[in-house]
């Protein structure tokens, strides 16, 4: 059965051979080898419910199952659907170990395709000039058209760990060239911008997402990867403007109020109350009424020392945003 394998054959093949042996059909379901095989879609649909961690029914007709395992960590099964004889199991196992091989196969196929790709982007990032005809070259060769160019997105997790993104991409977008790096995925996809926004959108539930306009010319997929780039630092500055000092940007607009030069004031004075009375003219009561006002309005407190850290930084992110913003 690894002979098999390694010969190029498939699960379908392995269930094959472990079925002449057994005398009974054999099933030898991997979810991540992507091969699904339609005579077995119950049986599919049984073992990624239960890799998930649920406990579904056994599909009728499973006879005997054995585990496909690496590490501690559950990849399939091999299952038994008729009766054999008493050293069938002998046999299981052996199709078990050649399911292992195929995983191994496949994730080293994977590894070289995803350093390939990433070795373009990664290129592309740098900001070197490559000729479009080189990039389109390189491109299909690993099964992405980029003849007509391409939209960039770049994501961020949001738990931090960019190494799981290009995976999902992959499962979603099979032509995406995707690279982590540093912290970010970088990724340039054939079509329209609204199939990058499908795809967006996908991903938002793991990552925010910035997203580049369309270019057409293969050798300015730089600019392309920049673009997504410079959206995604500009909406995170947004949100964090909006998660601190955006109420009190509206109040002031609303009521002619003046709790955001306040609030820069009272930190430039170094949180000092009456000095920020006396640059701006005003009683320390007010001062301190302004402080309570932004407390409530915002649900920070300036007088605390990492609220206050947050609304320095939200006043950052307002002159950053000011000119885009809403009046």
């Amino acid at each position: 059965m690894v002979g098999a394998v390694l010969a190029g054959e498939g699960l379908e093949r392995i269930a094959e051979i472990a079925s002449d042996h057994v005398g009974a059909p054999v099933a030898v379901i991997v979810p991540r080898t992507g091969e699904p095989v339609e005579a077995w879609g119950a049986y599919e649909r049984y073992v990624q419910a239960r890799l998930g961690g649920n406990r579904p029914e056994r599909p009728a007709g499973i006879v005997a199952e054995v585990p496909i395992a690496s590490g501690g960590r559950e990849l399939g099964a091999v299952l038994q659907l008729g009766p054999g004889p008493p050293n069938a199991g002998e046999f299981l196992h052996m199709a078990a170990i050649a399911a292992l091989t195929k995983v191994a196969v496949v994730e080293a196929r994977d590894e070289t395709e995803q350093s390939l790709r990433g070795s373009l982007v990664e290129e592309l990032l740098s900001g070197e000039r490559i000729e479009n005809v080189d990039v389109i070259r390189r491109a299909r060769r690993m099964g992405a058209d980029l003849t007509g160019g391409a939209v960039a997105l770049c994501a961020e997790p949001r738990d931090g760990t960019p190494s799981r993104l290009p995976a999902v991409i992959a499962a979603e977008r099979p032509d995406a060239l995707a690279q982590a790096v540093d912290g970010r995925v970088y990724v340039l996809l054939s079509g329209s911008v609204e199939d990058a926004e499908r795809l967006a959108w996908r991903l938002k539930a793991q990552a925010r997402v910035g997203e580049s306009s369309r270019y057409a010319n293969a050798s300015d997929l730089g600019q392309a990867l920049e673009e997504a780039a410079l959206v995604l630092d500009v909406d995170e500055v947004r949100s964090y403007y909006d998660e601190t000092v955006a109420p009190l940007v509206r109040h002031d607009r609303e009521y002619a109020t003046d709790l955001v030069s306040t609030l820069e004031t009272y930190l430039a004075g170094e949180c000092n109350v009456r000095e920020a009375a006396h640059a701006l003219h005003v009683q320390p009561h007010t001062i301190n009424y302004r402080l309570e006002r932004m407390r409530e309005l915002s649900g920070l407190d300036p007088t605390d020392a990492q609220d206050r850290d947050r609304l320095a930084l939200g006043l950052k992110a307002y002159r950053i945003t000011a000119a885009s913003l809403p009046r």
